[in-house]
């Protein structure tokens, strides 16, 4: 099991991640949305915005009421680790119940096309 710390850089290193993607996706794809993300494992949540600036960053403090986030995300410790270092497929983690994502239709198409 990863720990807290240990997540946190994950978060700021998918951040960096999408800070690579070309413009044209970004402002093709990219709606300003809040997101949470909760590792299951470590009983915490992670909480930021994706925007056509960036990703995150991600803090442990809720803006305001955290069911509001547009996108929330559950996943395990170690399954964030292994997603954002390329060890694991997104597509295949969400269809096999590793990644659980609670969002609009029109925000999962267009985190498709991100992720």
């Amino acid at each position: 099991m990863a720990t807290v710390d240990e997540c946190r850089v994950a978060l700021r290193k998918l951040g960096e991640q999408f800070d690579e993607l070309d413009k044209e996706s970004r402002s093709r794809h990219v709606v300003d949305r809040s997101i949470s993300c909760h590792i299951s494992d470590l009983g915490v949540t992670f909480y930021g915005r994706i925007h056509h600036g960036g990703l995150g960053p991600f803090d442990d403090l809720p803006p305001g009421d955290a069911k509001t986030a547009n996108v929330k995300l559950t996943i395990g410790s170690d399954d964030l680790i292994a997603l954002v270092n390329g060890e694991l497929d997104m597509g295949r983690a969400v269809f096999g119940g590793r990644v659980k994502i609670d969002a609009s239709f029109g925000d999962l198409m267009r985190l498709r096309k991100l992720l």
